[in-house]
């Protein structure tokens, strides 16, 4: 007997997302289908397709898409290009890519109520210094505001406010989850926890350990604050690479195939182990 609602949390955490298209797939040929799916970041990208199409029909999509030359050109500026752009704004590289994918994929004008799941999406608003969840409304502009990277895309207006990347506020959303009622929940998390921290030896790594402390903090006290009634697997990942860590490694689109099937095999094997097989619709 499964649990209802099933809730697919996808977090956050740049081009490490691409395992999660490994994880999902593993789950849907596992027999598992969301009732409802929360996404932030990279999360909230592969949360949206995913809430359009909830069949395993959507990881091929997804494949695709992170193999595209559309996904490279997100972060794909030349260094001058990025440079000059951050010398005159705040930013270094242009949404528009970002907006070309996510119209072309989800549709211009597509809207939340288009989705065949709930979905829901964090962002974090910058006059409010506060978590802010879309859930209504046009879906793009929510979608980009919740991967809108501080330093690498611009803030996202919307209604006068404006909204950076979701990850910095709740980067893995597992208490969101549960707030909107969801029994089984399976966490689609990118790695950085599977990892151990070490002291910082390098300019870019203090930012990288400050930000790891902070989302690892707030994930283990949800977890250890989950009701009784509500059961938790977080997939793996099946390891990363030395790479992963590296102040350029938001740019490696080159290892996204690697990425997804690791990933997939190691999902597959923790559900075997761990989590009985969802019946069938007809059972």
């Amino acid at each position: 007997m499964v649990e209802k609602p099933v809730a697919f949390v996808l977090g956050g955490g740049g081009v490490l997302g691409a395992v999660q298209v490994g994880m999902l797939r593993a789950l849907f040929r596992a027999g598992y289908r969301p009732d409802v799916v929360v996404g932030t970041s990279i999360g909230a990208v592969n949360g949206a397709l995913v809430a359009a199409d909830p069949s395993e029909a959507v990881t091929d999509r997804l494949v695709r898409l992170w193999s595209s030359p559309e996904a490279a050109e997100v972060y794909g500026d030349s260094l001058a290009r990025q440079l000059r752009r951050f010398a005159a704004r705040t930013h270094l590289h242009s949404p528009l890519p970002l907006r070309r994918l996510l119209g072309a994929e989800l549709g211009d004008q597509a809207t939340f109520a288009d989705l065949k799941v709930p979905f829901r999406c964090c962002a974090a608003s910058i006059e409010r210094a506060a978590e802010h969840w879309f859930d209504s409304g046009p879906l793009v502009d929510a979608v980009l505001a919740s991967s809108s990277v501080p330093g690498l895309l611009p803030p996202m207006e919307i209604a006068g406010e404006h909204f950076v990347d979701g990850g910095i506020v709740n980067s893995i959303p597992i208490g969101e989850a549960v707030r909107i009622g969801a029994k089984l929940i399976f966490v689609l998390q990118v790695g950085r926890i599977e990892r151990p921290l070490t002291v910082p030896r390098r300019p870019w790594e203090v930012a990288q350990v400050a930000f790891e402390i902070a989302r690892r903090h707030r994930f283990a006290r949800e977890l250890a604050s989950l009701p009784d009634d509500v059961r938790v697997h977080v997939l793996p990942t099946g390891g990363g690479e030395s790479r992963d860590d590296t102040p350029w490694a938001y740019r490696d689109m080159a290892a996204a195939g690697r990425r997804i099937s690791r990933a997939y095999t190691a999902s597959r094997r923790y559900l075997a182990a761990n989590v009985s097989p969802a019946p069938s619709d007809g059972a």
